[in-house]
């Protein structure tokens, strides 16, 4: 979308070569001496990131999500363990105190 589109480069055409060639070689001197600049390059919309497109924005957030969802199951494992540590704790201490 963003990457410009270029004119396709004219195809030769056959010319055919008459078989007398003239002796006398004539040289044209260009039309200006001037040096040209090359085209300016378009314009992007204000904001647009060069390389960014549907597809690439949709694998961060897609990455993105799953990292979120692996960093909450890690969480919830983290808070169960310790929960589980807790309740083993203090009915070892129960029995001791017996």
């Amino acid at each position: 979308m963003f990457r410009p589109k270029y004119p396709e480069a004219p195809t030769p055409s056959i010319v055919h070569v008459p078989t007398a060639v003239p002796t006398a070689q004539h040289s044209h001197a260009p039309a200006c001496s001037c040096q040209h600049a090359p085209a300016p390059a378009p314009a992007r919309p204000a904001g647009a990131l060069s390389g960014l497109n549907a597809g690439t924005v949709g694998a961060v957030v897609t990455v993105g999500i799953v990292l979120t969802a692996l960093l909450a199951a890690v969480a919830v494992t983290a808070i169960s363990v310790a929960v589980a540590a807790v309740v083993m704790r203090s009915l070892l201490a129960s029995q001791r105190n017996r």
